[in-house]
């Protein structure tokens, strides 16, 4: 019976992996080719996993930032008051191919220092 079970549980569980990978961010979604380099006030920043994430404002319209999960991005020195909500930090990456107004995150210059996130 414990095995049925835990056969049962493996199945369901692999069964529900593909839909949560599919539900994530592809970086196939964004344009490599042209880099987008934005120096402005953060707001709404989460500091949590998978990733963090802030907005920002850029060409007058507020923007989704995909930041990098939060175990790497403190292992390379950027920390959490670096990016607080009203600070001014100069982001590059790369915008969605389809438009959205989402940027994922190559690196952060915050407070004089250059963060690699990828």
């Amino acid at each position: 019976m414990r095995k049925t079970l835990t056969i049962a549980a493996l199945a369901l569980g692999l069964a529900a992996a593909p839909g949560a990978s599919f539900a994530h961010h592809g970086w196939s979604s964004y344009d490599a080719t042209e880099l987008v380099r934005v120096t402005a006030p953060l707001s709404d920043v989460s500091w949590g996993n998978p990733h963090g994430a802030a907005k920002v404002v850029h060409d007058g319209k507020t923007w989704d930032v995909i930041l990098a999960p939060v175990s790497r991005m403190e292992a390379r020195g950027l920390t959490r008051e670096m990016l607080g909500p009203g600070k001014t930090v100069t982001l590059e990456g790369y915008a969605r191919r389809d438009g959205t107004a989402e940027l994922r995150l190559e690196r952060v210059i915050a407070e004089g220092k250059t963060v690699e996130l990828r």
